[in-house]
């Protein structure tokens, strides 16, 4: 159609316009098709077949589609190619579209089916339990500014989570990087809002619509027995319910009671820290090789996520720390309990997001069931531990919120049948015994069906047809049906058969007493499905209603999961109990890498344990030693044992004493980030900058091979002025590791650094790492026996050998770093050396008369001159 549009094309394209840039679902029969550039995208992704239908401004329309059953797959993959989709629902029925046609007068033949779109579906609003990871929280956040601080609201629907805080504008960067967000959403009008961002108005993020629009939800008239929000945190609320409203089409999901965040209230860690740390995912990405992935022993997906939060963010606050060191130790010295516990954690469905699914409108009876089993389970949970006498002050506190549901579980029990479905539509849910009512509606279904099978036996017996059979589909519903062979019998006017349809084997027909008993049937399933469907209401409702006790139920069993985990894996791997205080020490004895030995395990070779011990008269350590010998292994696994300590965990150690840390600061391993335009060196001085100007005294700093991107003098220069900065300006506990051997200088003019080294020897030519970290400087680099280790040429380690040799020299001759900084000559030597040398062959080759040379004169003349240069 080169002209006017169709009108189904004018309605999609009015709905494409509403859709924006998200890709348009556009509902037809069992099918969601796609149009245009969507079908082209989508058929990319989706690696599904992109056709043509009919024309649009004299082109072929391209397009795709996806079956309605089996949408939640595809729309998981949209969702993780960085698409955004509208789903358009057919929101009348054929027979409603006629109705409506004929009242507009309108031919009923033309009636087109009214779509609306009755949701969006983006990476950070999933409830549905095929597109969520059942261990990974999906957190949605909006940020904007107020009077020049961010604020920055956060929620999991999927639970129903929300927290507030406020930061400043160059620490939204670490805050971000904490919460990780799958969306994030702020003002249009903000030139510095993050670029991962989706722009919303402006009017959305007002901090008095946001302060509104929480009393309305939570049904109040103030929020202080939430607790205190700032006009920020308030902004942010309001331009984050703003989208979920939008988003949903005026359906919120489920929301709990905000929750403010103290700034100071967690480790604080920048991104490049998380990253280099490899917290909750390793480098390459993915959960394998993480510190989460050695550390998760939980049985329950809820348990799994709130880890995975306590490790994004541990507290800085002593108290509870210690009240989750108490609790973990406690389950440690009853593996007993700690055992029967867990097993019964394993057998708990997920209450807290089929609580989510539930009151945003996309539960299912399956929900309510795993509602049901659940809140029994965690009531049996509770009675386990309560019989257990003096209990850890944090699990005192949380305990009760594991009881209280016992008329809604019983209602429940009584309501659905043990293993209710996924869907709904198709009813069967509802147990039997329930409502009489709705027995007796599916006795009349039951009794007409065997009425219809007494129905066949008699047609057969009349007929004296033996292969006649009554049928259904859902186009014709029931009919009979006979081979074309015998049914002329059935085709006389007076046998009582109404013909139906002719088929190329079969004949099928209809009869009086047929219609009868199907119209009993479908009457009494329709009234059966709509009681079933009122019930379903009726349950979703008081579900919602006790959403907050619920959701603490939900709380109480992943914390409990969480310290019953830990538990666990302090007695798997042997750690102990950190102190935790308000001191700056931080003793560390035989630490281990939490992630490396667990590596370590699957191939037998153990792992070698080192101290650590920072004092206010020792807080920096300089070490040095071979590359590969486990410097930058050392540095991270005290970074971690510290994380792992103040999220309230066991550590891999033998004793450690944790004076609270307010920072950390991870500067290792180099990286680029050529997409900002920013080198490997340039990205090191930007991290290096950072510590430099947040690192306090409370800080722990890890540093490794600082100045390594750039030439010898301008990096030797760079790692001695950090050094001096962190020990003189910062004063942070700090590991500095280097290759850098004249920085050993520093011990004499910084009372608290002291030096240190990783073991390595040579054994009949093989360099052998000890990974041991010993007192003391490092008596050379090693760097040719590690070459040679990792399979450099033997040739080029000679060269390098000789060019070492030389430089070397030069350096002894110069008095090496005797003045400091001042001067540093080490290359300038072996320069004028080489070019003495240079001057000497010159002198020799301008000497010599080349047509006086006999042939073997001149041979055995370039011989003696490559000795001398390889000299």
């Amino acid at each position: 159609m080169a002209g006017t549009p169709t009108p189904m094309m004018t309605q999609y394209l009015a709905l494409k316009a509403e859709a924006g840039d998200c890709l348009l679902f556009y509902r037809m029969g069992d099918f969601f098709e796609l149009f245009f550039d969507d079908a082209k995208r989508a058929a990319q992704v989706l690696d599904i077949a992109l056709t043509s239908r009919g024309e649009h401004d004299g082109a072929p329309v391209p397009m795709c589609g996806v079956p309605v059953h089996a949408a939640e797959g595809y729309l998981a993959r949209l969702i993780r190619a960085g698409c955004r989709v509208a789903i358009a629902e057919q929101v009348e029925t054929p027979d409603e579209a006629k109705a409506r046609a004929r009242r507009e007068g309108t031919p009923s033949s033309k009636a087109l089916v009214a779509r609306d779109i009755v949701r969006f579906v983006t990476a950070g609003t999933l409830t549905e339990e095929a597109l969520l990871e059942p261990r990974r929280a999906n957190v949605l956040a909006a940020v904007c500014t107020v009077r020049g601080a961010v604020g920055i609201a956060s929620v999991d629907i999927s639970t129903g989570r929300m927290e507030l805080e406020e930061c400043a504008e160059d620490a939204l960067g670490a805050a971000l990087a904490r919460i990780a967000p799958s969306e994030l959403v702020a003002p249009d009008d903000w030139p510095e809002a993050p670029e991962e961002a989706s722009s919303r108005p402006r009017r959305a993020f007002a901090s008095e619509a946001g302060e509104a629009r929480l009393q309305a939800v939570h049904g109040v008239a103030a929020l202080d027995a939430f607790g205190s929000f700032t006009r920020p945190m308030l902004a942010a609320a309001g331009g984050l319910i703003a989208y979920l409203d939008h988003v949903g089409r005026g359906t919120l999901p489920l929301l709990l009671p905000p929750v403010a965040r103290p700034a100071e209230s967690a480790l604080a860690m920048d991104g490049a820290t998380r990253a280099s740390l490899e917290i909750l995912a390793a480098q390459g990405g993915g959960r394998a090789g993480s510190l989460l992935s050695a550390v998760d022993r939980c049985v329950t997906g809820a348990g799994a996520r709130l880890l995975a939060d306590d490790l994004a963010a541990p507290l800085t606050d002593r108290s509870g720390i210690e009240d989750r060191l108490a609790l973990v130790g406690w389950l440690h010295d009853d593996p007993l309990l700690r055992a029967e516990l867990r097993e019964a954690l394993r057998a708990m469905p997920d209450i807290g997001r089929a609580l989510g699914r539930i009151v945003a409108g996309r539960g299912s009876p399956r929900d309510l069931g795993q509602l049901r089993d659940g809140l029994v389970a965690a009531r049996s949970v509770g009675s386990l531990l309560g019989e257990r006498g003096e209990l850890p002050a944090l699990l005192g506190a949380v305990l009760p919120a594991l009881g209280g549901h016992g008329e809604l579980t019983d209602w429940l029990s009584r309501a659905l049948v043990p293993a209710p479905p996924t869907e709904r539509g198709q009813g069967g849910f509802i147990a039997e015994g329930y409502d009489a009512a709705l027995d007796e509606l599916r006795s009349v279904s039951g009794n007409a069906r065997r009425a219809i099978a007494a129905l066949e036996a008699r047609y057969r017996e009349q007929t004296g047809i033996t292969a006649l059979k009554i049928r259904h589909n859902g186009v014709l519903g029931y009919f009979i049906e006979v081979p074309a062979a015998r049914a002329d019998a059935l085709m006389a006017a007076d046998s009582g058969f109404t013909h139906r349809q002719t088929m190329a084997g079969a004949v099928r027909f209809n009869s009086l007493q047929l219609h009868e008993e199907a119209s009993r049937i479908a009457e009494a399933g329709g009234h059966a499905l709509a009681a079933e469907q009122a019930h379903f209401e009726e349950l979703c409702a008081a579900a919602a209603e006790a959403r907050t006790p619920i959701a603490a139920t939900a709380a109480t069993v992943a914390r409990i999961d969480v310290a019953a985990a830990l538990a666990e894996r302090a007695a798997e791997g042997g750690w102990s109990r950190p102190t935790v205080d308000d001191s700056t020490a931080l003793k560390i004895t035989k630490g281990r890498h939490p992630v490396v030995e667990s590596a370590l395990i699957g191939t037998g070779e153990r792992f070698v344990a080192n101290d650590c011990h920072l004092t206010a008269d020792n807080r920096l350590w300089l070490l040095g030693g071979p590359n590969m010998g486990g410097k930058s292994t050392f540095l991270r696994q005290n970074a971690l044992i510290v994380l792992l300590a103040q999220a309230g965990s066991f550590v891999p150690a033998e004793e450690a004493h944790i004076g609270l840390v307010d920072r950390l600061f991870s500067r290792v391993g180099a990286a680029d980030n050529l997409a900002r335009g920013r080198s490997t060196f340039m990205v090191e001085m930007v991290e290096t900058a950072s510590i430099l100007a947040q690192a306090t005294t409370r800080s722990f700093v890890i540093l490794d091979e600082v100045g390594r991107g750039t030439s010898t003098y301008d990096g030797l220069a760079l790692a001695w002025a950090v050094a001096e900065a962190v020990h003189d300006n910062n004063r942070s506990r700090c590991l500095f590791a280097t290759h850098y051997h004249e920085l050993a200088r520093l011990a004499e003019q910084c009372d608290a650094l002291t030096l240190h080294h990783v073991r390595a020897q040579e054994w009949k030519g093989e360099l052998v790492l000890l990974h041991e970290v010993a007192d003391g400087p490092a008596d050379r680099s090693y760097g040719l026996a590690v070459a040679r280790l990792a399979g450099v040429p033997a040739a080029v380690i000679k060269r390098a050998k000789v060019i070492l040799d030389r430089l070397e020299k030069g350096r002894a001759e110069t008095g090496g770093l005797a003045a400091g900084l001042g001067d540093l000559p080490l290359f300038a030597a072996a320069s004028e050396a080489e070019e003495a040398a240079c001057d000497s062959l010159r002198e020799r080759l301008q000497a010599l008369d080349i047509d006086a040379l006999a042939p073997r004169e001149a041979l055995e003349l370039l011989y003696e001159l490559k000795r001398d240069a390889a000299g």
